[in-house]
């Protein structure tokens, strides 16, 4: 598998741009006139304040509490850097936050506390209390932790959960539940042994044990040993809970004839003698990172048989916590839960060890590459399965009002999976399925202007995220000098750079341009000229002839002029049946513009063939097309002429029976709003309409920049559609993440 390069450079950009840190503030109500103003302050606040303070449990009505998680640590154990202090460990919990919106739509702030004092620490937690409706404790040490985490739940009426803790111990528990499946034994029969008696370990072994597992079957160990009865070197109370009657005083002891090894401990602690030790098919969860205690490829190595697991993401089974703590926050934020308790993780692995075994949508194999089935090498969901949302919160839920802590029941289930199946962001899983698209595929994609610092940094980061092959047009000392210029010296050895005036292929590439040309007023002088000394056409002529897979242009010229420069290597005109389709996407809604860069004036059957392109570009970015033919009236109202070609484009495409959705001609609001949409029964669209085809170029071009510049939506494109290889045209304004976001689309051949 392909390993992602990442400098310390790469770090530091990604947290300093576009603004310092990874999450903003963001008002959800309409602050813009002095109505607005007073209703959000004085003195219209005042009518809230006084419902809460009547009835306390309307706070989760009138604020914000009911969807608000604080991810708190005192920066005592930051993932494996150890004590950096509070102010350090920002950067991971501003982290956890993002995931948590991103994941499960749970807004999260962060908070560090500069203290190592126990009272303190939990003081400051408590008095925060009226502020959230959960707590996320994170990065705090052991045993602090322990007394941290149980002090709080018994203080506080709202969940407090320290993921370091439960969140491994529950997708630990959700891979052994299809591990033991898999290999026919049931957990209060197995032999566990674990390593690592900290946080994570005890947390492993404590739910496990709730869930079946015998007492003494689960043996702990630490860095001196087993943790047996009678033992006092190395000892505290949660350690001795755990202590085992047995005669094993060491891991390679305690591993003869293990049936589950779970490792929270170091990379290398578990030798192949260890594991051949071991009972039929082992179960070995290897979860130390960023190196395993032993690497699948060792452990297979003497027994085929083991199922594995590991903490990384390059090897299958990865125990990732983002499984968890996301969807456990979720169910227990919807029924106003006072605790996440033991039920409620214990309902969490179950319901994520039944989605492992159950078909695995095509959208989830897109997006890794590969076909994943239940087995030995898929035992856990992957992190991006859009089902998680929808499946893993209501058993969560479900448990939580079995047991008692729910102040807030959820009485229509079905109706609250359809609820949570609409809060996440489909175009986070587009992306992604995109990216994972470009590793499988490692195109070499052409990046034509290598004379531009946002170019080079795109070339850069495409070969280095691992996607594939950048290939850049320049000379080669004007791309060193620039590269260091951007702190990215180490990256002049990596590109590959082609200069035409060194390359073996100028004389078949002006041949095969002179061909093309020479009946349209190009002698070879002209045809030279263009070769060698135009980097539009160099980069289109490397594509034509195979020396490349894809290309990205367009970043210092105008759209309309680099598509002219194209069109002398490739047929790219209208009438050859180019498209040029933008993707803007805002609010988590992703739609498609068409046409944003070919047709001038199209008239009733350009806009039929622009239908069929978008609607092809909208299946390859895992989208099912919904067309809208958009104009100033809908439905035959108010009349014009100008109206008119909208309305026809339909019927061209009843002729065509082609096999997706389309309908017009509307207004946009019908043709986006579901409920304005609800006026015209007999509308053939089932849904909003993703992909939107508009009178002509110029209108689509103000509809696309109008909503980039007003609303601050993101531009994909336009893509290029309807042309024989992948050539993508960017904008002059891109960023370098809007170039290589053309870039990928040219690795996938989306168009």
């Amino acid at each position: 598998m392909t390993k992602n390069k990442m400098t310390r450079e790469d770090a530091l950009t990604f947290h300093l741009n576009p603004t310092p840190g990874k999450w903003e503030v963001r008002a959800t109500v309409p602050m813009t006139t002095q109505r607005d103003l007073s209703l959000a302050y004085s003195p219209g606040v005042a009518v809230p304040c006084k419902e809460i303070n009547e009835k306390p449990s309307t706070a989760y009505d009138y604020t914000n509490k009911g969807n608000l998680v604080a991810v708190i640590s005192n920066g005592t154990a930051v993932l494996g850097l150890g004590n950096l202090g509070a102010l350090a460990s920002k950067p991971v919990m501003e982290g956890k936050s993002v995931l948590f919106k991103r994941f499960a739509d749970v807004n999260s702030i962060d908070v560090e506390l500069d203290t190592e004092d126990v009272d303190a620490f939990c003081n400051a937690v408590k008095l925060m209390g009226p502020t959230f409706g959960g707590i996320n404790l994170e990065d705090i040490k052991a045993p602090e932790c322990f007394m941290i985490e149980q002090r709080l739940k018994e203080e506080m009426d709202i969940p407090v959960f320290h993921d370091d803790q439960h969140g491994t111990a529950v997708i630990c528990a959700a891979g052994l539940i299809n591990a033991l499946k898999i290999s026919g034994k049931k957990i209060e029969d197995v032999k566990i042994v674990l390593n690592g008696a900290g946080a994570a370990g005890i947390a492993c072994l404590e739910l496990l044990k709730s869930m079946g597992a015998k007492h003494d079957n689960c043996i702990m160990c630490d860095t001196k040993g087993v943790i047996y009865q009678g033992r006092t070197e190395g000892m505290n109370q949660w350690k001795s809970a755990h202590a085992a009657h047995t005669d094993a005083r060491y891991l390679d002891d305690a591993m003869m004839g293990a049936d589950v090894f779970l490792g929270v401990s170091a990379k290398g602690a578990v030798t192949q003698e260890m594991v051949s030790n071991m009972a039929l098919n082992p179960v070995i969860f290897a979860m130390a990172n960023p190196d395993p205690e032993i690497t699948p490829e060792d452990a297979h190595a003497v027994r085929e048989d083991a199922i594995v697991a590991t903490g990384r993401s390059d090897y299958p089974n990865q125990v990732n916590n983002v499984l968890g703590f996301p969807y456990l926050f979720r169910g227990a934020l919807d029924i106003n839960a006072r605790a996440i308790n033991d039920e409620m993780k214990i309902a969490c692995a179950r319901a994520l060890a039944e989605l492992a075994r159950e078909d695995v949508p095509d959208e989830v194999a897109m997006a890794y590459g590969t076909k994943l089935t239940f087995g030995r090498d898929y035992i856990i969901p992957t992190p991006f399965d859009p089902r998680l949302i929808h499946r893993i919160p209501p058993s969560v839920a479900k448990a939580g009002m079995d047991t008692g802590v729910a102040r807030r029941p959820i009485v229509d289930m079905e109706s609250y999976e359809l609820s949570l199946k609409s809060r996440m962001d489909p175009t986070a899983s587009i992306l992604r399925n995109l990216n994972t698209r470009a590793k499988a595929a490692q195109a070499r994609v052409i990046f034509a202007e290598g004379d531009d610092p946002r170019v080079l940094r795109a070339a850069v980061l495409y070969q280095r995220s691992g996607l594939g092959k950048a290939l850049v047009v320049g000379r080669d000392k004007d791309v060193a000098t620039k590269l260091t210029d951007l702190g990215l010296a180490d990256a002049v050895e990596e590109i590959e750079v082609i200069n035409a005036a060194k390359t073996d292929h100028l004389a078949e590439y002006k041949s095969f341009l002179y061909e093309r040309l020479q009946r349209k007023g190009f002698d070879r002088a002209d045809v030279h000229r263009l070769a060698a000394r135009d980097r539009h056409v160099f980069a289109a002529l490397m594509l034509a002839h195979g020396h490349g897979d894809g290309m990205v242009t367009g970043a210092t010229r105008k759209s309309a002029h680099v598509l002219e420069l194209i069109n002398y290597v490739f047929d790219a005109t209208a009438k050859d049946g180019a498209v040029g389709v933008s993707a803007v996407l805002h609010n988590g809604r992703i739609v498609l513009i068409s046409d944003t860069l070919v047709h001038e004036w199209p008239d009733e059957t350009d806009l039929a063939d622009i239908a069929e392109r978008g609607a092809n570009v909208a299946r390859n970015l895992g989208m099912e097309p919904r067309v809208a033919f958009l104009s100033f009236s809908t439905f035959g109202y108010p009349v014009s002429e100008r109206a008119e070609k909208m309305g026809r484009a339909p019927e061209i495409l009843d002729s065509r029976n082609v096999d997706f959705e389309y309908e017009g001609e509307m207004t946009v609001d019908v043709a986006l709003n579901a409920a304005a949409m609800e006026q015209y029964p007999f509308s053939r669209l089932s849904g909003p309409a993703n992909v939107l085809v508009v009178p002509a170029r110029h209108s689509a071009s103000i509809s696309v920049k109008l909503m980039q510049e007003m609303a601050g939506a993101t531009v994909i494109g336009p893509i290029l559609s309807g042309i024989d290889r992948p050539v993508q045209i960017c904008s002059t304004v891109s960023t370098v993440n809007d170039i290589l976001n053309m870039a990928v689309l040219a690795a996938c051949r989306v168009g």
